[in-house]
């Protein structure tokens, strides 16, 4: 009898050691305050009837510095640059010659970015998204963000960490296309060039601000 106990109290002492989803995003937003890494994308659309889904592959790199600053730049298959300054959200497709600008205070709200880059804390997230914890999948801690706006353009965002630092963001849309970023090479509060994200449309570029 004992020794059961002994067994059961060493299981519950493992599984309270392990952080769940949630509490790895809160220590996330909480020590890391900057960071860059690279990443790779995939996009899957629903498959048409009688058709395969089909796949779209982009990678880039991505950097942020809470609050309110993040910077992802796409370079295969199409370059693209987005950028946040804390002002106005940029978008620069490169093979348009064409910047859309948006107020990142109307844009940014319950996105995918937030969760990962902008809020200041756990606090603000969930002010726009119900947070909870998933289950353990493939070595990593989920946690899972329902926006709670009904117009929302989004169904789920989950984020998975590793030792609470960020590896993959999955993103399901209302339309039912699913997003998948994987993060390679994070570096947790890496120091950032003074003009990350500053962004000045090139000459010549059509400027489109909504």
């Amino acid at each position: 009898m004992i020794k059961q106990i002994a067994l059961i109290l060493i299981a519950a002492c493992a599984i309270s050691a392990r952080a769940g989803g949630l509490e790895s995003l809160e220590t996330f937003v909480k020590t890391v305050k900057s960071g860059k890494a690279e990443f790779s994308q995939v996009v899957t659309s629903p498959a048409k009837e009688g058709q395969v889904a089909r796949n779209k592959v982009s990678s880039g790199s991505f950097e942020f510095a809470r609050p309110s600053r993040f910077k992802f730049v796409y370079k295969k298959p199409f370059e693209q640059t987005i950028v946040a300054d804390g002002q106005t959200l940029w978008l620069f497709d490169v093979d348009l010659n064409q910047v859309t600008a948006r107020k990142q205070s109307a844009a940014l709200g319950s996105t995918p970015a937030a969760l990962i880059a902008a809020a200041p804390d756990l606090k603000a997230l969930q002010a726009d998204f119900a947070l909870a914890d998933a289950p353990d999948k493939d070595g990593l801690q989920w946690v899972q963000g329902t926006p709670k706006a009904k117009d929302s353009q989004l169904q789920q965002v989950r984020v998975g960490f590793k030792q609470d630092q960020l590896a993959v963001l999955e993103i399901l849309d209302s339309f039912g296309q699913r997003s998948v970023l994987s993060f390679v090479g994070f570096q947790p509060n890496a120091a950032l060039d003074a003009g990350a994200f500053t962004f000045k449309p090139p000459v010549g570029a059509d400027v489109v601000r909504q």
